[in-house]
This record gives structure tokens, sequence and C-alpha cells, in this order.
């Protein structure tokens, strides 16, 4: 039998118990990239130092919690399940420092602190991002992830379709495009669901993968994330207009100074809001083929539409 996952004990417990189960898993997954990602001596000391502060710095854990929660419907073993969770970090981490630097967003704060390329130098944010990217296979290709080389190989597969052009790579090609200002909703629905929702639905299918799930469990793993990932990103859009840069811990506004169209720019604040409601209870609905195992799943949705950071 395989080892319960510690940090998921409480999956099918009820909705209340979601803040302890992110800060349980969140805790998990930071010390598993803290011992994936040992110091090193010498001048490549400091790549590997800038790769633990774009890493290590907290944050919800969001993407890593769903690898968490959906491996756990399946009773994956805990080891297994936090290094996909750490590897899936791994790649939303460098995504962060790479989108910071000035040849993107030009962002000087991250989670309430420097970003990366003004604590280091941009050359040394480039290389970390880099870093934490290719880390992020090692780990997957790692036996200690799972036991099932073909399962490995279809993380790693699986992942890269993600994070690459067909997903997280080419939503941000279009998002610093000039085509970006007069997108219509369909496009911006087509460049958020590439840019956050690719990574967001690996993170539920990655669990469904771990435990070889069969094909009815994985599609409606898929469903509720990709309705998840569109309603995490027009809640984010409403707060980049609503909420403070010390609430979020990161400059806002900057979308709207920049002229680029937003679901609360096309749609109007309160129909967005209506939007992502939506989104949320039909995410719920999905997860009906697992009962109330998925509570805490249902629960994560409710609260990113609730989210104020």
């Amino acid at each position: 039998m395989s080892q319960a996952n510690p940090s998921m004990r409480s999956n099918a417990g009820p909705a209340g118990d979601l803040e302890a189960a992110l800060a349980e898993a969140g805790e998990a997954v930071t010390a598993r990239l803290d011992r994936l990602l040992p110091a090193a001596p010498g001048p490549r000391g400091r790549v590997v130092e800038a790769m633990r502060y774009g890493a290590l710095s907290g944050g919800k854990r969001l993407r890593p919690f769903l690898v968490m929660q959906s491996a756990a419907l399946f009773d994956v073993a805990a080891e297994n399940a936090v290094n996909a969770a750490a590897a899936v970090e791994m790649i939303h981490c460098y995504s962060l420092i790479h989108d910071d630097l000035p040849a993107m967003d030009d962002s000087d704060l991250r989670r309430g602190r420097p970003t990366v390329h003004k604590a280091f130098d941009e050359a040394t944010a480039i290389l970390a991002g880099d870093g934490l990217l290719t880390e992020a296979f090692a780990v997957l290709a790692d036996p200690t992830t799972h036991p099932d080389a073909e399962v490995r190989a279809e993380l790693a597969a699986g992942l890269a379709a993600a994070a690459g052009a067909a997903g997280m790579v080419g939503g941000q090609m279009i998002d610093i495009s000039p085509a970006r200002e007069g997108l219509d909703l369909a496009g911006i629905t087509e460049l958020q669901s590439l840019k956050t929702g690719a990574l967001i639905t690996f993170s539920c299918a990655a669990g469904a993968i771990l435990g070889r799930a069969p094909a009815p469990a994985r599609d409606a793993l898929i469903a509720y994330a990709r309705d998840l990932g569109l309603a995490f990103q027009i809640v984010d859009d409403l707060l980049d207009s609503s909420a403070t840069p010390e609430e979020l811990g990161k400059p806002t506004g900057q979308d709207e100074a920049l002229g680029k169209a937003t679901f609360p720019g096309l749609l109007g604040p309160e129909a967005a809001q209506d939007k992502a409601a939506t989104l949320v209870e039909d995410a719920c609905g999905r997860l009906a083929i697992f009962a109330e195992k998925a509570d805490l799943l249902r629960a994560t949705a409710r609260f990113v539409l609730n989210r104020r950071s």
C-alpha cells in the first residue's frame, strides 16, 4: 500500500480545512525545494542563491497544492506527489523571475520584496530562471518522483507542453505582442488559457498521471482546472485594478496603464466578477465523480474567487 500523503491528510474533510491544508502543503513543498536546491560553493553559488531566492520566497503555492490534492484523490504516495508539486512550482517561479525582467513586465516588487533582477542583477535573474526551468525536468525524471519510467515520461511531456510555446511561453508572447491591446474576449480567453491556465491544468492532470487514473477521472480534473484557471485570471485582473500594491505584494494597474485588454475592461467589473463566479461553480460541478473526496478542490475554487492577494 502506498504511503498516505501527510500534507493532504484532510483531503476528504470539510471546506473549512482549506487554510490549514494550504499551509501544510506549502510547508512541505518549500521544504522539498530547499532540499532540491542546495547552496553551491564558488562562483556558481550566486545563481543557486538567486534560484533559492526566487523559489523559496513563499507565495500561495496554489499550483503545487493542486498537484498534491489531485494526487490524493488516487492515494498517491507522499514522496511522488511532493516531488511533482515541487517541479511545477519551479516552473512557476522561473516564469515569475523572467516576467519581472525589464524586457517583459519590468517589475521591481514580487511577493512583497525586490524581484530577483533587483536583488541580484538581470543576467543572474535570467540564469536563475533558466536553472529552475531545467531543474524541474530533472526532478520529474528522478525515480523518487515515480517508480514507473512511463509515468515519469508522461509527466515530463505534459509539463513541457504546459510550459512551452503551446502553453505558458506562447501566452506570454501574445501578452507582449502589439496585438495585445486590440484583443477581443475570445483573444483574451486564449491568451490567459495559455499563459495562466496551462500550468494550472497540468497541475491537476499531474495527480491523475501519478495515480494512473482512468480517462473519466482525468477528464474531470482537466475540465475543473480549465474553469479554475480562467476564473483565477479574471480575479487577477480585477485585483490588479482594485487592490493595492501592499495587498498584492507587487505593482498594480500596469495592464490598464499600458492600454492592454483585460476581462474587466471588456466586460466591466461586475460582469467579470459574475463570469468568474459562474466558472467557479462550473469547476466545482466537474468534480461530482469524486464525491466528498474532492471537497478541498471545491473549496480551492471558491478561495480563488474570493481571494484578495
